[in-house]
């Protein structure tokens, strides 16, 4: 028998969407950070006009620290999964599959999948599916479900944070769908959030010099200095898909190697978590 649900909880809209979601009423930032495709970390810098990005490759099932507030206790987590396509021993990209958000203040939980969206999953709470327009409340924290498209969360005193939807079309060389994750606003989290995303809701300060022609052409390499760390970088493009789930946009920037080595604090192996919550 399903636990209760957290007498604040509150479900203030559910009804079908229209054929035009009207999902963007929350303005977007024009440049965001998030984590996306197979996964791409882009890191917007407004002190530098500038935006740095770096992969993690890591195998399916590995569950990532996006964000971790120690003040309140809020994180976000991610867990991997791979190309179902792929031949043993091959690795191919990996993609999240599954995002667990988590308030520990109001016993806010929330589990995201390309397939469903469960509220508070250790209290049996309910379930939605992509196909809903919904807004949930619980305490400081609102869910909004825009149909086919993506998720917004914004907690009180905290941040709020978007779960854009792929569905994999035919023919695609990716073959499960997948969650993008995109961080909206973090200017009132505490000055000791972390998490591979986290980490740079703070200044960052970097220097770029050098720029030289690379082995591509059409991407220059240079030298960065940052954390007091000399790193050869790349500039590229990566896509943001948090204003276009389907077509993106391109963002320019340089690209830090090796799992983001010398940006990110310590080794990427550092963030690997237990579980999703």
């Amino acid at each position: 028998m399903p636990l209760p649900l957290p007498s604040a909880f509150v479900l203030s809209a559910l009804q079908p969407s229209p054929t035009h979601s009207s999902s963007n009423t929350q303005r977007l930032p024009d440049r965001v950070t998030g984590v996306d495709t197979d996964p791409h970390f882009i890191i917007h810098v407004p002190q530098k006009e500038d935006t740095l990005c770096f992969n993690i490759n890591e195998e399916p099932g590995v569950i990532l620290s996006l964000v971790q507030d120690p003040n309140t206790g809020f994180s976000v987590n991610g867990q991997l999964i791979g190309n179902k396509a792929r031949s043993p021993g091959q690795h191919d990209g990996t993609y999240f599959g599954r995002l667990g958000i988590a308030n520990p203040a109001t016993d806010f939980q929330l589990e995201v999948t390309p397939q469903n969206i469960t509220l508070n999953p250790g209290f049996g709470g309910p379930v939605f599916s992509w196909r809903d327009q919904a807004v949930l409340r619980q305490d400081g924290v609102v869910v909004t479900i825009n149909k086919k498209r993506n998720l917004v969360v914004s907690v009180d005193d905290g941040g709020t944070f978007e779960v854009v939807l792929h569905r994999v079309w035919k023919g695609s060389s990716v073959h499960q769908d997948f969650l993008g994750f995109y961080v909206l606003d973090s200017h009132r989290m505490s000055a000791r959030t972390h998490g591979l995303l986290g980490q740079f809701f703070h200044p960052i300060g970097f220097e770029v010099s050098d720029i030289h022609p690379g082995s591509d052409p059409t991407k220059p390499d240079a030298t960065m200095v940052v954390r007091n760390r000399r790193l050869t970088v790349t500039r590229g493009l990566q896509k943001d898909y948090s204003k276009d789930p389907w077509h993106g946009a391109e963002v320019s920037c340089w690209f830090i190697h090796n799992n983001g080595a010398g940006l990110i604090d310590g080794a990427y192996t550092d963030y690997i978590v237990p579980d999703i919550f």
